[in-house]
């Protein structure tokens, strides 16, 4: 076998698949990175007051409240979120 055949054999031909899916990835993830912050973000809470009456010292009470994101954005914290607890009249 002479050196030319040799060569021919083990020539790689280049990986056009890996590099089309390369380009589609960049393209998918500036095309992301482009469509974000162009909307408003805006908190729903479903009950905005928990009212549990007369509670004895010492006793637990639970609550669930359900937090939405309404906007047609990306909801993010600059704090972190707190509950204020008042006591009544």
């Amino acid at each position: 076998m002479s050196k030319k055949q040799r060569s021919q054999k083990h020539k790689k031909s280049f990986p056009w698949g890996l590099l089309a899916v390369g380009g589609i990835l960049i393209i998918a993830a500036i095309f992301i990175s482009t469509n974000q912050g162009g909307g408003t973000p805006s908190i729903a809470v479903d009950q905005q007051k928990i009212d549990y009456g007369d509670v004895k010292f010492n006793v637990e009470k639970t609550f669930a409240i359900k937090v939405t994101n309404t906007g047609d954005d990306i909801l993010r914290f600059k704090e972190e979120p707190y509950i204020e607890v008042l006591e009544g009249c």
